[in-house]
């Protein structure tokens, strides 16, 4: 029997593994990071919004338990945590399913590109896979579940989608960083000017932590950059989040602004980068220029990377590069209330038998996945997978709701935005899976 490869051996790619190990299927899960989880440790230093509850997969569970794991009830974990407790223990239950250090290259069907119809769905999967060591293989499957995320693929500063001009230059120069900074990088913050450019989660976790900063060193500046013309949802949904720690903290971003620790840019849509020694200063369409800055963090949201998937059949919507039945539910600029619907094999399906996309890459580039949202879904496309059906078709998750309504708001809208007034930080903070997460 062919395996079910998948593509991933995060959160939702070991889960996966286990609801396919019960449905009598065998999985063969390709990491292309040298252990398991590999994004997860990257930000590990950062807390999650959801807790210890919803971040275990039942099947992952009923894996585990006989092993003595016992799974932790309380808290918020930190991306460190969850690796230590969670899913470093699942990763070794699954055993040598599990292969780290293989990258996917591309996916296929056997002896058939994608223009050829005759025979297609007969024709098993093959994985092409670059190995750590520089060796190549070819893997045949006989399905292949894609939960690589889209931790590797950050969206850049240019306001277009594009790398700013200048950006790529200052990223090298290490002044420009795409990931929420990590409690070993605060010293180098004290004193100086940092610029956060992203309306999310992540966004408001680092300006949280560079406020922390700010009060300790007076001095220091902490500029916060929005691309859209209204603040919108950007401080979410308060008291009325179903997640309260994600709920508390938009407030206590909207509190660190209008006590003057932040100051807020609206309607920044960014240019170009140029360099002024160690420091950058960020430009933007309308001619506007921010101080020179020690320190960018630029906290955007991510997008998948397709381009290993350039042979296969996708359906995809043109906006958010999501399964389009997925995309109805998450597009931010339909959206107007917090709740969204879980989504299963039926919506993840693509005109390739078999292929499916999973996890935070299932919602394209629309933000704030939440992990209860990948076991549902991995769930349900085992199921589909062992031929049953009826459970596939069911759903048995309703998700927390944001406590937001109004969408993303209208992206040329002008608004006042209060606030006054960087570098880095943190001590653990929420964060969206999605993560950034984030992002999440």
């Amino acid at each position: 029997m062919l395996p079910t490869v998948v593509i991933g051996a995060g959160p939702q790619g070991l889960a996966a593994a286990a609801h396919l190990i019960e449905r009598g299927l065998d999985p063969l899960v390709l990491e292309s990071g040298d252990t398991p989880a590999a994004a997860v440790a990257d930000w590990a230093h950062v807390r999650l919004f959801s807790p210890w509850p919803e971040l275990v997969d039942e099947a992952a569970r009923r894996l585990l338990e006989p092993t003595g794991w016992v799974s932790p009830e309380r808290g918020f974990p930190t991306g460190a945590q969850w690796i230590s407790e969670y899913l470093a223990p699942l990763a070794v239950a699954l055993g040598d399913r599990v292969l780290t250090g293989a990258r996917v290259v591309g996916v296929g069907r056997k002896g058939r590109d994608l223009s050829v119809d005759e025979g297609r769905a007969e024709a098993p999967f093959v994985v092409h896979v670059e190995r750590s060591d520089g060796g190549e293989e070819r893997v045949e499957a006989a399905a292949v579940i894609d939960a690589s995320g889209t931790w590797r693929s950050p969206t850049p500063a240019g306001a277009d989608g594009l790398p700013a001009l200048g950006e790529r230059a200052a990223q090298a120069a290490g002044i420009v960083s795409y990931r929420i900074p990590s409690s070993d990088e605060i010293p180098a913050c004290a004193g100086r000017h940092a610029v956060v450019i992203g309306n999310g989660h992540s966004a408001a976790t680092a300006i949280l932590e560079l406020v922390k900063v700010a009060k300790k060193h007076p001095d220091t500046r902490i500029t916060w950059v929005l691309r859209r013309g209204q603040v919108g949802n950007t401080f979410g949904g308060g008291t009325a989040d179903e997640l309260p720690e994600r709920g508390a903290l938009g407030q206590k971003a909207k509190e660190a602004v209008e006590a003057g620790l932040v100051d807020l840019v609206t309607g920044f849509r960014t240019e170009r980068f140029t360099l002024e020694g160690a420091r950058a200063v960020v430009h933007s369409e309308d001619g506007r220029s921010l101080a020179p800055a020690d320190q960018v963090i630029v906290l955007t949201g991510f997008r998948p990377d397709l381009s290993f998937l350039s042979e296969v059949r996708l359906e995809l919507d043109v906006r958010l590069q999501a399964p389009v039945r997925v995309a109805t539910e998450v597009d931010p600029n339909l959206h107007s209330c917090g709740s969204v619907r879980a989504t299963g094999a039926a919506d993840l399906a693509h005109p390739e038998p078999g292929f499916f996309i999973v996890g935070a890459k299932s919602y394209g580039r629309a933000p704030t996945f939440l992990a209860l949202t990948g076991f549902e879904q991995v769930r349900s496309v085992a199921a589909e997978l062992s031929g049953d059906r009826e459970a596939a078709a069911r759903v048995e998750l309703v998700l927390p709701d944001t406590g937001v309504c109004g969408g993303a708001g209208v992206f040329d809208a002008p608004e006042a935005a209060g606030g006054g007034g960087g570098c880095c930080a943190p001590a653990p903070q929420p964060i969206e899976l999605g993560l950034m997460p984030v992002r999440v």
